[in-house]
């Protein structure tokens, strides 16, 4: 049996509201043990109440809040890419935008997917490690509905400070332009043994929120179009985590 062009449109739409609802909810634990459910809750709940009491205390310094208007605007919506041990201050920050996030399917992926759909975030399942070609489409759909996304660019297991390409393809397949940026707290503590030196902010620091300017893919960028566009991101975010040191050693 044929469709009409207008339940094509009509299927088309149940499809993509299919996708952001999925994107906005608590995923099923149930292929998780007993164990593994209480503490994904556990966890999700207590960086939820602590980002959320911490943040309010935080006076943030915004430098470059007009590359993030040149990325916004014409119809366009950003890419945000930031380092992974910065998720603390950066889901403060960007709260309530329903940008979207891709989160790995792991256990750790899953809290914390969990605490930032609290904070209004999306979640795209899927990474650098599992699943990320599947995490990419997914955010290709929601990007063309209209939803803005992120990626903790040198997740989920780093190494730390290297910028991965998933960012680059979704500007390659949306058009949309990736937004380098770096949240750098005055006093915070370190996680010594996480890979990627997670930094938690301490309560009523400073800290610098540094935006670079957005950098745009071209639809027929070829291997080498990309790995340079990479090359690019990589220099804006070591630029910003370098004027985030020296901002801090100049207040300290």
């Amino acid at each position: 049996m044929g469709y009409s062009s207008q339940q094509l449109v009509a299927v088309s739409n149940d499809r993509s509201r299919a996708n952001i609802d999925r994107a906005y909810s608590f995923a099923n634990l149930s292929s998780y043990s007993f164990k593994d459910r209480f503490l994904i809750r556990a966890a999700d709940l207590a960086f939820f109440v602590l980002i959320k009491l911490i943040g309010r205390t935080v006076k943030f310094e915004v430098e470059g809040w007009e590359n993030w208007e040149a990325a916004s605007c014409d119809g366009k919506i950003p890419i945000y890419t930031f380092w992974h041990n910065r998720v603390f201050l950066s889901t403060y920050f960007w709260q309530r935008r329903r940008i979207v996030v891709m989160t790995s399917r792991s256990f750790d992926g899953e809290y914390i997917a969990r605490f930032i759909q609290r904070f209004g975030y999306g979640a795209a399942r899927g990474s650098s490690t599992r699943g990320a070609t599947g995490a990419v489409v997914e955010m290709v759909r929601l990007m063309r509905a209209g939803c803005p996304t992120a990626f903790t660019i040198d997740g989920p297991k780093g190494p730390r400070y290297v910028a991965k390409m998933g960012a680059v393809l979704l500007a390659k397949k949306t058009g949309n332009p990736i937004l380098p940026f770096a949240i750098a707290p005055a006093r915070f503590r370190e996680a010594k043994k996480s890979w990627d030196g997670f930094q938690v902010p301490k309560p009523f620091t400073r800290a610098l929120v540094g935006i670079a300017a957005p950098i745009y893919v071209p639809a027929d960028a070829d291997d080498e179009g990309l790995e340079e566009k990479q090359r690019q991101l990589q220099r804006a975010l070591d630029e910003l985590t370098r004027r985030g040191e020296e901002w801090r050693a100049a207040i300290s």
